[in-house]
């Protein structure tokens, strides 16, 4: 079964990130956008204070659920912690050419 894998990032790693899912042979590509976040103002600075948001970026990567642990893991060791994840199952997904 295939999941999407969202990844929300610190805008500082997105480089790192980016090499690291390039590495990874079995991904066919993935999606990236710069986002804000609201919530928690833990570790803002004081721009974001000031705005209420901080700056992020947004991954999507459709891959095989079982593919999800090692990826995460390989995150963590590779690119670094300021990442917030979550999965979502897929129905479907093909493209139009």
């Amino acid at each position: 079964m295939q999941t999407l894998l969202v990844l929300n990032i610190n805008p500082g790693l997105e480089e790192d990130l980016v090499d690291y899912l390039l590495s990874i042979s079995d991904l066919n590509g993935f999606t990236s956008y710069p986002v804000r976040g609201y919530g928690d103002h833990v570790n803002l600075s004081l721009a974001e204070q000031v705005s209420g948001r901080r700056k992020r970026t947004q991954v999507e990567i459709i891959l095989a659920e079982e593919a999800v642990p090692s990826l995460l893991a390989g995150l963590a060791e590779s690119v670094g912690r300021d990442i917030t994840w979550w999965q979502q199952p897929v129905l479907a997904s093909g493209s139009l050419d």
